[in-house]
């Protein structure tokens, strides 16, 4: 008998802990891994505790970066640089344009580069140019650094998404990317509550209170940007964190034949082949539409509940209210986020389209009542408020992506890439033609234009179902025909004939 090699043995040691099927509990419905064995609940434990933690923390932060401005434009900003025309859209368009420009190739070089450099490092620098926005005098100099500080972050989002998938399994991808999606809820609230408190410090240290909070947010953001040279792990390919324990190859080794029974494959270099293979398949086009309707079927990056308070006669709103209220649309995001990943993970057995439908068909009925416009009062505040609850199915989208390009890392990064590009390709125009702030509060091209691409959204889902359905069915088919041609190949006299031209072969009652 041959002895197994050290390796050959301990990936079959591997495969047996994976592929132990406890009986399943009931609070595995609230986390998943009560489902698994102690080795593999152990490794993801660990993993929970560096990536999930490190990937929510460095969201929160590149989102409180992200929309500071708008906590600051009605905070006292607008007022002190004469700014009463479009300027806020022009920010937010120089902020996207730097984001759009730095995505794919960020996701790129990610697929060559250790991300652990390559992501602190960016999160270092966008810190810094955010702290830099408080000594901004003039609009022309927001642009610029605007301009900046998002194509530093334009490498988080989609980076972290990508590490996720190269890390969990099916049934553990939605929980995660989406409790990883609710830091964008989380500091959307928490700037609105920071705005409030740092008001009151205006006039210290000869600053006004919205340049404080550029400050504050760079003091946040710093030790979350360190923290990730420390603990971000890279993919499992070439992963060797310190906190691996002792165990650490073989945690590694199980890290990686997860991925491999999961069918996710290891880094390869980019071909002409490959490249043909990626541009000629409905993935990346069907995907990439499915986002850029969900990112810019929401009025998430504009102010339009603060744009509604500040614009209010009767009452009059304080500048405390202004950003505190608008809060409990975000707090709708967070909620509503979680229970999507809980339900597609759990009830739908990873079923990740009819929470995207749901959040699709919330959007419409919010925003054809708020182009309405006049309508009662309390169903107006209603409207803005379950708002949120459309903004939760980044996540989602982003599993369904990961699943669907499993089987070709490249491919995975790319689509994921090109999802969150051309979203903000299209958020970095539109605003300036359906959103501008003159036509604030009511915005009626804009509450019109999300209700389109809700619906938009709700087609494309249903397209990207099927087609993903017939895919399956088709590579079901396809396996099934090599295990056959296998298994014919290996029978007693036919591993040197052609199927076809064998002759019946005469069985022995011995050999039944």
């Amino acid at each position: 008998m041959l002895l197994k090699s050290h390796t050959e043995a301990d990936n079959d040691a591997a495969i047996q802990i994976v592929q132990k099927k406890p009986k399943r509990k009931w609070i595995s419905y609230i986390w998943d891994t009560f489902d698994k064995s102690p080795e593999e609940r152990h490794l993801l434990f660990k993993l929970d505790s560096a990536i999930l933690t490190f990937a929510s923390l460095g969201y929160f932060i590149k989102y409180l970066d992200q929309i500071n401005i708008n906590n600051a434009f009605v905070s006292g900003m607008k007022e002190d640089l004469g700014m009463y025309g479009n300027e806020l859209n022009y920010m937010q368009t120089c902020w996207t344009i730097g984001y759009v420009i730095g995505e794919i190739p960020s996701n790129i070089l990610l697929t060559r580069i250790k991300p652990r450099y390559w992501i602190p490092a960016m999160e270092l620098l966008w810190t810094v140019l955010t702290m830099s926005l408080s000594r901004c005098n003039t609009p022309t100099q927001f642009y610029v650094l605007r301009f900046f500080v998002g194509l530093a972050e334009s490498t988080f989002y989609p980076g972290m998404q990508y590490i996720i998938g190269s890390w969990y399994r099916k049934d553990e991808l939605a929980k995660r990317s989406c409790i990883f999606h609710t830091s964008s809820g989380i500091a959307s609230m928490f700037s609105g509550y920071l705005m409030d408190a740092v008001f009151h410090l205006g006039g210290r240290g000869g600053f006004k209170g919205w340049q404080w909070l550029f400050i504050i947010d760079g003091v946040i953001s710093l030790p979350v940007a360190i923290s990730g040279f420390f603990i971000l792990p890279d993919v499992p390919e070439i992963a060797n964190p310190w906190y691996l324990s002792k165990e650490a190859n073989q945690e590694v080794n199980l890290a990686q034949t997860r991925m491999k029974l999961e069918g996710r494959q290891n880094r390869e270099p980019y071909t002409r082949s490959k490249l043909k293979k990626i541009f000629t398949s409905w993935h990346i086009y069907l995907l990439t539409l499915l986002y850029i309707c969900f990112n810019n079927g929401a009025a998430g990056s504009q102010p339009i509940f603060q744009q509604f308070l500040k614009n209010s006669k009767n009452p009059v709103y304080s500048i405390s209210q202004i950003n505190s209220i608008p809060t409990t649309t975000p707090a709708v995001q967070v909620v509503t986020t979680l229970a999507y990943a809980w339900i597609s993970d759990t009830v739908l057995n990873g079923r990740r389209w009819p929470p995207i439908i749901f959040g699709a068909c919330i959007n419409i009925v919010s925003y054809v009542s708020l182009a309405v416009w006049d309508i009662p009062m309390g169903w107006k505040w209603t409207c803005y408020i379950i708002s949120g609850a459309g903004y939760g199915l980044s996540g989602l989208l982003m599993a369904w992506a990961h699943e669907i390009c499993s089987e070709d890392n490249e491919e995975r990064s790319l689509v994921i890439g090109s999802m969150n590009e051309m979203a903000y390709v299209f958020q970095a125009w539109l605003p300036l033609v359906v959103w501008q702030q003159v036509d604030a509060p009511e915005y009626p091209k804009g509450f019109i234009t999300v209700t389109i691409l809700s619906v938009i959204l709700i087609i494309g889902t249903f397209g990207v179902r099927f087609l993903h359905k017939r895919e399956k069915l088709r590579k079901g088919q396809t396996n099934e025909g090599e295990k056959m041609e296998t298994s014919l190949s290996d029978s007693p006299g036919m591993s040197s004939v052609n199927p076809i031209e064998t002759k019946p072969i005469n069985i022995k009652s011995s050999d039944r």
